[in-house]
């Protein structure tokens, strides 16, 4: 073949290719996902469609664990999920970005895009979620003046960032070009909170429309009700409402048709359960309410989004909490149709069953329930106390200061700040310790000289008589139990917010220790056993039947010939009254058996190992089943079944804001 000749097949073969490329491009421009106004409808490609959907925290669940989640749900008959995106999960600190590992938001969506699920996306900067803060971060408070969730400069400086990092990797995520996400939330029920500042909401649409562009359907979503759709909802961004099982889905549709006139109904939030607090009965939502609802809101031609279809799990210190205060457990199993360890249940199999009357759900087997594995019990040393290990807890040493500092002060945003003091005064006689102003935020764990002397609470216990000589140490182990997420007072400080007195007199010349717990974990290889040993029931438990806060350590072995070991599992802890946990280094979350209703802490196995043994460190807060004077093993056991609707030993009545808008109260 002549030169001319190959020039010939390389231009053809050129032009074959350009065209190929050019064809590809003009099918990437040709996705579309519009509003079709004159139908009531979205058009997907220029095709009616209507998403039935699901809302899963990708930050509730172990990446391990995100590829089984997400199949269960598509095998449900769900076309899409929904996800909101936790800003301080994702900068704890300012300037200081996470997103690999259990924190890599763009992989997740990517993993529905390959299971051919679309995303609904709701980035916030506030999500609620039962989750810290409602997501904002916590050092955002450093700015004690600041009107969170409005135009105050300070706020939409930082949020201003902070879209500009989130959404500029959401775009290429977006349908239009070439990714699952169909639609974007603004915000979140911003007419549930006080500010109703519809600027805040235009400088957010305007952001959002910059980094996004004019092309994605930006949208709203508020409770049912006039006034909250009245201050959460602006011209451009899309209407739609929540409500749950029991609610009056023809009024709660009218009142989006108020503010819709045109355009699809949207269910943004279909609650398949409810949340939890600790002390209270654990909620549950009968499997025949949530699909009689679902049926009758897939009658209507509606999109809807089962809010949650798996809740998982609050590890470490994420929870969040209401008011008036209260916080909310580890578990945030949600009654939702997968488990919070991605169980099939019953109301699993029911929604799916409605759903396939309205659309094909697709076939081939569903993923099981993953295997759980009972390891047994394991003996707990006791390490040291908290205030044995401030050398390791607070290498740095304390901050001195004549009064006390908060949480956000001292810059710690998480878990445990010390207080220590010297009484000023004889205490040999019981003298009352107050917080007058419930200044303690939120639970104090008190002692004098070692001797524990019992706990001030923020909700519930304001004085507390203590007894110890003039000159003794005073230490107050404060403990975050989690920001509030929902209403008015998510500007939640931490610590001793206000001053503490003694007989009335205020206590000052405080020295604070911060607590990396942490990082001390990790460290566990620098410690030693407790060589402290008490000499009286005294130093044990002290006259209000309290042990010191201390570390306990065990480990446990698994034998790696076992074929398909480890599998997940259940800790629960026997005797325990109150505390955290960490396993191979990885904190699990509060425990709380003495309160209730979560009994037992949900354990991953991708946390476990076979190669060497599994190290399980306690911090006791408030009472050991065993103490130095005291034989009694402490003991933690590791079992097959999770336990979270124990009946609860505390009730305290709660203002249960969120049921002005779910339609729950009526189930």
């Amino acid at each position: 073949m002549d030169r001319l000749g190959v020039v010939r097949i390389l231009a053809l073969m050129l032009a074959w290719l350009l065209r190929d490329s050019a064809r590809g491009w003009h099918n990437a421009s040709q996705r579309t996902f519009e509003i079709d106004y004159q139908h009531n409808r979205f058009l997907k490609d220029g095709r009616p469609f209507r998403y039935i959907s699901g809302s899963i925290h990708y930050f509730r669940v172990p990446r391990f664990y995100w590829k089984d989640r997400l199949l269960k749900m598509k095998m449900a008959g769900l076309n899409a999920i929904q996800i909101y995106v936790p800003w301080n999960f994702h900068e704890p600190q300012p300037g200081q970005y996470q997103f690999s590992e259990d924190h890599d938001v763009e992989h997740f969506i990517q993993l529905a895009h390959e299971l051919s699920l679309l995303v609904i996306l709701r980035p916030g900067p506030y999500i609620c979620a039962e989750w810290e803060m409602g997501g904002l971060p916590a050092w955002l408070l450093q700015n004690e003046s600041i009107v969170l969730r409005s135009t105050d400069p300070g706020y939409l400086a930082v949020v201003d960032k902070w879209l500009g990092v989130i959404l500029p990797k959401m775009k290429p995520l977006l349908y239009q070009n070439g990714g699952p996400i169909i639609t974007v939330q603004v915000e979140n029920e911003y007419g549930s909170y006080f500010t109703c500042d519809y600027d805040y909401l235009r400088f957010l649409q305007k952001r959002f429309r910059y980094h996004l562009g004019n092309d994605v359907i930006l949208f709203t979503t508020d409770g049912a009700q006039h006034k909250m759709l009245q201050c959460g909802t602006l011209q451009g961004l899309y209407a739609t409402v929540d409500f749950g099982p029991g609610a009056n889905i023809t009024n709660a549709f009218l009142i989006q048709r108020k503010y819709e006139p045109k355009g699809p109904l949207i269910n943004s939030e279909f609650y398949t359960g409810w949340l939890d607090h600790w002390g209270q009965p654990h909620s549950t939502v009968t499997t025949e309410a949530v699909v009689s609802s679902l049926h009758d809101i897939l009658t209507r031609g509606a999109n809807v989004n089962l809010y949650m279809f798996i809740g998982g799990t609050n590890f470490a210190y994420w929870n969040g909490a209401n008011m008036p205060y209260q916080a909310q457990p580890t578990s945030y199993d949600y009654d939702a149709p997968l488990s919070e360890a991605g169980d099939l249940t019953q109301k699993y199999f029911a929604v799916r069953d409605v759903i396939q009357k309205f659309q094909k759900v697709p076939e081939g087997p569903i993923p099981p329930s993953t295997p759980k594995f009972a390891y047994g019990k394991v003996a707990l040393k006791k390490l040291k106390t908290v205030e044995e290990s401030l050398n390791i807890l607070c290498p740095t040493g304390p901050i001195k200061s004549l009064y006390p500092l908060t949480f956000i002060q001292v810059k710690q945003y998480f878990g445990f700040v010390l207080y220590r003091t010297t009484l000023p005064q004889d205490c040999s006689n019981p003298t009352p310790l107050s917080s007058s102003l419930s200044g303690v935020h939120d639970r104090a764990y008190v002692s004098v000289d070692g001797v524990p002397q019992g706990i001030l609470d923020r909700s519930n216990v304001l004085t507390l008589n203590i007894t110890g000589k003039e000159g003794a140490t005073l230490d107050l182990l404060v403990e975050n139990m989690g920001r509030v997420n929902y209403g008015d007072y998510i500007n939640d400080y931490k610590g001793l917010i206000s001053n503490l007195t003694l007989n009335s007199s205020v206590l000052t010349d405080w020295m604070i220790f911060p607590l990396d717990t942490e990082n001390a974990v990790r460290h566990l290889g620098g410690w030693h056993g407790n060589n402290r040993r008490c000499h009286s029931e005294a130093c044990a438990y002290g006259s209000s039947n309290y042990t010191l806060p201390a570390f306990y350590v065990g480990n446990f072995s698994i034998p790696s010939e076992i074929p398909d070991l480890p599998q997940d599992t259940f800790i629960t802890f026997p005797g325990w009254t109150k505390g955290q946990v960490w396993i191979n280094g990885f904190n699990l979350g509060r425990y709380w058996p003495a309160r209730g209703p979560q009994m037992t802490l949900f354990v991953p196995q991708h946390i476990l190992v076979t190669s060497a043994p599994n190290t399980i460190i306690a911090l006791e807060l408030e009472r050991a089943p065993c103490s130095d004077n005291y034989p009694k093993l402490c003991t933690v056991e590791f079992v097959d079944k999770p336990v979270i609707s124990a009946a609860v030993t505390y009730s305290h009545p709660l203002q249960d804001v969120y049921n002005q808008h779910s339609g729950l109260d009526h189930v």
